[in-house]
């Protein structure tokens, strides 16, 4: 077991995998939940309710102005769609696939839960603030500004006291106290660098963090917050996926129209899988079972998914405009820290 855990944070069912819960199945909160994938339209300011085992369209309704991403409650029981120019989070009830409340927030471009539950993130990236939460009613508690450009995706430490965000506008990174509400440190990143999504290696050991503009994954010491490497992977590198059984990094490459397959033991690329062409593959999840991974093509109009075993596209589904941070419901697990279904 981990020393020092963040108090009321679950232990990790294995000391060195951060993930092992996710091989356990479905939480008895969501076992009567219908497998269903929740697409937030950018564009369209819309949310499309697609059953994948049809891979249609089974309903669609609206979200406020740009909706974001939509995100699992810590206590697995809820989805939240983050509408960003609208200022508002849509509850979503996933044992019916429908939104059923909606409540002003501040600029809510992503949003996360302390491995403890006790507080809710919502990135305010244009306001370049993190808003800590209420988790139920998300009235304010406190806020934390950023000295940095574009917050917008975070993970934890393998402890919980910690997390890591990235600052998309102004290349840096930032590490912050989680129960303090303190900013800890910042680290400024190469010239040209355009972090995007951030994800805690299994071991705990690493954050591996993608780089947009160099094209590839950025390899970050979870106890010194310093850079020990770069893995290229291709094109706007953006959103980070993690298998089910804890061995491979599934990384998006937005330009390139490619999800690279990252080994993790040996930090190195040993599959890179195609998806149609125009594709650009965005923000995602992987399939209950774990053999799919769904991804939106963000300047697109349709989801895809990719088979993970033979690395061929599997459906093209039309949405609607701008697909972004899609999440498949539900995911294995005990709690969700958030964004497009980070499970513990």
């Amino acid at each position: 077991m981990l020393p020092d855990l963040l108090p009321g944070m679950p232990p990790p069912l294995e000391p060195d995998d951060v993930y092992a819960a996710t091989r356990q199945g479905l939480a008895p909160a969501v076992q009567g939940f219908p497998e269903l994938i929740y697409v937030p339209n950018g564009d369209s300011h819309t949310v499309s309710v697609v059953d994948p085992r049809t891979a249609s369209v089974i309903r669609t309704f609206p979200a406020g102005r740009v909706p974001q991403h939509v995100v699992p409650s810590y206590d697995l029981t809820t989805l939240w769609v983050n509408s960003s120019s609208s200022n508002t989070l849509t509850k979503i009830d996933p044992a019916t696939g429908t939104a059923i409340e909606t409540i002003q927030v501040d600029d809510p471009y992503n949003l996360y839960f302390t491995p403890d539950g006790k507080d809710a993130l919502v990135i305010a990236e244009r306001l370049r603030r993190i808003d800590f939460r209420d988790p139920q009613t998300m009235e304010l508690r406190a806020s934390v500004s950023t000295p940095c450009k574009g917050v917008n995706h975070l993970d934890f430490s393998a402890d919980g006291r910690t997390f890591v965000a990235s600052c998309e506008f102004s290349g840096q990174l930032i590490q912050v106290h989680t129960a303090g509400r303190t900013l800890l440190r910042t680290l400024d990143l190469p010239r040209g660098s355009k972090p995007q999504d951030v994800k805690l290696a299994p071991d705990g050991s690493v954050y591996y963090v993608a780089d947009l503009n160099r094209g590839g994954v950025v390899v970050l010491d979870a106890a010194t917050f310093t850079t020990t490497g770069f893995i290229p992977t291709g094109k706007g590198a953006h959103g980070l996926y993690t298998s089910r059984s804890s061995r491979d990094l599934y990384v998006t490459n937005r330009g390139a129209g490619t999800v690279s397959v990252l080994d993790l033991a040996s930090r190195t690329v040993r599959a890179t899988h195609s998806l149609p062409g125009g594709a650009s593959p965005d923000m995602g999840n992987l399939s209950l079972d774990g053999s799919t991974l769904w991804l939106s093509s963000r300047y697109g109009s349709q989801i895809y998914a990719l088979d993970l075993g033979t690395g061929q596209t599997t459906a093209t589904i039309d949405v609607g405009r701008g697909p972004h941070g899609l999440t498949v419901y539900p995911q294995p697990g005990r709690y969700s820290l958030g964004h497009t279904g980070i499970l513990r």
